[in-house]
């Protein structure tokens, strides 16, 4: 039982050898590549690497790499696991990609840090001799271009010399700068539909209907007129106000004269009356007396 058990953990052990390696020692067969390397080792990535069955490592030269001296081991990392793609490729690959371009999976996508597409590079055929890299941000550049393969594991593992660094926007903390499109990529301006103007509706001024006058059965009642004061029926004179308890009670007028009267004639006989009146209030009093 021991036996089949040490012999099973031998079979397992020469699998895992037979598919596993060491980036750091197939590197060090190149010494344009040490400082990549090295820059490995510090940032831990090489760790990250070699526990990855199939992978692609975008090494540049010593000579690129002397210009980020001065960069945080933090960037540094985050700018290293760009260039590590979680596929396999090598020259064959590249040079059959589907409408010759794809956009590919990085290792820095799997940290949990990467923004929006910083996590991929976009690989592209741009002519049978050259194929170029860059950032899957829209608007960014495919600056570096592939120079050689270096070591291919079918299957497994392969590096490939590309000509300069790929730094997405914004992956250094700071803020990424608008993006611009290639100069040969058309230009889409959004159309924006004019917004109908609409003329508030004007209400014309209603005239006020014409007032009817009064009818007869509908005449005014006075201010004054008696609140015992019977309605007026309809159909009906209206009937006259009466005057107040102390108003002047006009004498009364004394017969009308006839039509043919002469002008002055009923003066002249009122004045008899009034004559004959006299005399008779004079002769009353005196018997009286």
């Amino acid at each position: 039982m021991n036996v089949k058990l040490s012999l099973l953990f031998s079979f397992f052990l020469l699998f895992h050898r037979a598919n596993a390696f060491n980036i750091t020692l197939v590197l060090s067969q190149f010494p344009e590549l040490s400082t990549f390397s090295s820059y490995l080792t510090k940032t831990n990535l090489a760790g990250d690497i070699n526990s990855r069955q199939t992978i692609t490592v975008l090494a540049v030269d010593n000579t690129v790499l002397s210009s980020h001296e001065g960069t945080s081991l933090d960037v540094l990392k985050k700018i290293l696991s760009i260039h590590v793609l979680l596929d396999y490729f090598d020259v064959s690959k590249l040079q059959n990609l589907a409408n010759n371009s794809a956009v590919v999976t990085t290792l820095f996508k799997t940290t949990g840090l990467a923004k929006g597409l910083q996590g991929f590079v976009n690989v592209t055929k741009l002519s049978t001799d050259t194929i170029a890299f860059g950032s899957a941000i829209p608007g960014s550049k495919l600056g570096s271009n592939l120079v050689k393969l270096v070591v291919s594991h079918p299957s497994n593992l392969s590096v490939l010399q590309v000509s300069g660094v790929i730094i997405p926007q914004g992956i250094d903390g700071t803020s990424p700068s608008p993006s611009k499109p290639p100069s040969n990529s058309p230009t889409i301006s959004p159309t924006i539909s004019p917004t109908p103007t609409v003329s508030p509706i004007t209400t014309p001024p209603t005239s006020a209907p014409p007032t009817a006058p009064p009818t007869p059965s509908q005449a005014p009642v006075p201010s004054n007129a008696p609140s015992n004061a019977a309605a007026p029926t309809p159909g009906s004179p209206p009937i006259p106000n009466e005057p107040p308890a102390d108003a002047p009670t006009a004498p009364a007028p004394g017969p009308n004269p006839p039509a043919d009267t002469p002008p002055g004639a009923g003066t002249a006989l009122q004045h008899s009356y009034e004559l004959v009146f006299s005399i008779m209030c004079w002769a009353w009093l005196s018997l009286s007396s």
